[in-house]
């Protein structure tokens, strides 16, 4: 009985600290957000960069799975810290910017709670489309100094090059300069105005 008790107690605080993400539709905020991506380079490391120009919005239903969210992404905006690295990915042999200046990733289905979340979404990338599965984090909410109320978020998944036909590689004594397997890090702040009382 006593160890019946114990565990409806944990449940029911387990309910009571539940996190709840406010329903609304936020607009992402470019200035604190990053769309970033990590890709594994003569085996042995790895290339970390970003993307600067994007914008999307998040449409939190109060029932979550009936929410949706997109992301927007200039590809030309790509930044390794490196020119000649930058220029290389603008080209056909990686993103073919001039072709396909835009990639996209539009949610279908919301996954879990706020403290559990997964989005299984569209990505399309040089002309073609993929269903890809993002692990989310709800980081919290809070008001701004300047009348926003702000959501916060982290997402991460993987995804092959080759699906999207960035093949270019080439060969070294340990394997390949480029991996396949890209790691996405996403991580954004978003913001809609506050409601006014009265």
């Amino acid at each position: 009985m006593k160890l019946m008790t114990a565990a409806f107690i944990t449940l029911l605080s387990s309910a009571a600290f539940a996190k709840t993400i406010p329903a609304g539709t936020y607009t992402i905020d470019p200035a604190h957000s990053k769309v970033g991506f990590e890709v594994p380079h003569l085996v042995i490391a790895t290339v970390e960069g970003r993307f600067t120009k994007f914008d999307g919005s998040i449409t939190i239903d109060p029932k979550l799975e009936k929410s949706k969210a997109n992301l927007n992404v200039d590809v030309s905006s790509v930044d390794t810290d490196n020119a000649d690295r930058d220029g290389h990915l603008k080209s056909p042999d990686f993103f073919d910017v001039a072709k396909n200046p835009k990639m996209s990733f539009v949610v279908k289905k919301v996954v879990g709670t706020a403290d559990d979340l997964k989005l299984i979404g569209d990505l399309t990338l040089k002309g073609k489309t993929k269903e890809v599965t993002l692990a989310v984090k709800y980081l919290g909410d809070v008001n701004d100094p300047f009348g926003n109320h702000k959501i916060a978020f982290t997402a991460t998944g993987k995804i092959n090059r080759q699906d999207y036909g960035l093949s270019w590689s080439k060969a070294v004594e340990a394997g390949p300069v480029v991996g396949d397997e890209i790691t996405l890090t996403i991580r954004v702040e978003a913001n809609k105005p506050v409601e006014k009382k009265g």
